[in-house]
């Protein structure tokens, strides 16, 4: 698992690419490959408090595809997706995948199965970093940038269709996560200016509800440094600050407890060959984010306490990560994420491990394979 979401970390064993875009050349007009990703988790939420409820995930997810390149530009993927939770004997989820991806240069436009939740590299606040295992697929369109400073990531994720005389909204999420170096080549500097947007629509004109529009939007704007360090244990700092904002556009008052909120969010993390350490302090005023990770909300998302509020949320938090290579297509993820409320003088934490794997296989070239009778 990433070290943390969206704070300029150094990649890591779900967050890395499948490398597609870094390694375009490599790949010939008419590729046959296979490939398989498998993800197993493991995530014990401790705690004991009326924002965000304790439980336990623990399951595997498998999405074996057969991929396809008409061109060297144009990557066809398709397949299975698999979600199995330990202890149901019945799978969560079996749906199709496919994903369209054009590269061009720097840019790429993919439809189907777009990168999905780490991918987009959204701080926790604006993204629920718990979506790799209770929404691990998204399905709609999405551009992406990837320059030598700038980097952009557009997407839209299309969560529900509404077909005519529903008894249900059409759900729609979507977003921009970017980040523009500032930094010069070769510094042991690495300072960015990242800016995220994200927003939710909930509604439709073709269903049988009575029931109100619902619109949200979310942003947040930062600054991230990260110094190289020449120690043998000890071989980064990173810091990073985003002043966060919340607002409800949706035509009926009264969607969200609150109309407007604001948040800080403040990190520090020490890189070094035994573990990284991260420590988060996080203040939110009225905040609320649809897509955002629990903790960071002022509205309880609890099954006990529904309607509980907590207007002025003030948290720390403690992350220890560490990542155990296995192979280049393997990897071990172990973390340990202690968090205090400073308004109920509550310590919670939770503790988290994570086995991924990826790979691709060539199969052939079945485009320098002449037909019969030619």
């Amino acid at each position: 698992m990433p070290n943390e979401v969206g704070t300029g970390e150094k990649s890591d064993s779900v967050n890395r690419e499948n490398a597609e875009y870094a390694q375009a050349h490599t790949f010939q007009k008419g590729d046959l490959r296979i490939s398989l990703n498998a993800f197993t988790f493991f995530k014990d939420n401790e705690y004991f408090n009326k924002i965000v409820d304790g439980y336990t995930l623990y399951g595997t997810q498998l999405n074996p595809q057969l991929v396809y390149y008409p061109t060297k530009d144009l990557r066809l993927e398709g397949g299975v997706f698999l979600w199995k939770d330990f202890g149901n004997p019945v799978l969560q989820q079996v749906r199709p995948t496919f994903r369209a991806t054009w590269t061009k240069g720097k840019q790429q436009i993919i439809l189907g199965n777009i990168r999905p939740h780490l991918h987009h590299n959204y701080i926790e606040p604006m993204f629920n970093f718990e979506r790799v295992m209770l929404n691990p697929l998204e399905e709609g369109i999405q551009f992406r940038y990837n320059g030598t400073r700038l980097q952009v990531d557009q997407w839209v994720d299309w969560q529900r269709q509404q077909y005519r005389f529903s008894n249900f909204q059409e759900e729609v999420a979507g977003g921009i996560s970017s980040s523009y170096r500032t930094s010069r080549d070769g510094s042991r500097w690495h300072v960015a200016i990242p800016f995220q947007f994200t927003a939710i629509h909930n509604g439709g004109q073709i269903d049988t509800l009575d029931k109100p529009l619902k619109t949200a939007f979310n942003e947040a704007l930062g600054i991230e440094a990260r110094y190289t360090l020449a120690g043998r244990n000890v071989q980064a700092v990173r810091f990073s600050g985003y002043v966060l904002g919340f607002q409800d556009y949706s035509f009926t008052r009264g969607q969200f407890p609150f109309k407007y909120g604001r948040g800080l969010y403040l990190n520090t993390t020490l890189e070094t060959r035994y573990a990284d350490v991260m420590l988060s302090y996080w203040q939110g005023s009225r905040f609320i984010s649809p897509l955002g990770g629990d903790f960071y909300q002022s509205a309880s998302r609890t099954v006990s306490n529904p309607d509980f509020l907590d207007r002025e949320r003030r948290l720390l938090f403690v992350r220890l990560m560490r990542d155990f290579r296995i192979s280049d297509a393997a990897a071990l993820t172990a973390r340990v994420e202690p968090v205090f409320d400073f308004n109920t003088r509550v310590l919670d934490y939770s503790l988290a491990m994570y086995l991924n794997f990826r790979q691709e296989w060539l199969l052939g070239n079945i485009g320098k394979r002449a037909r019969v009778g030619q």
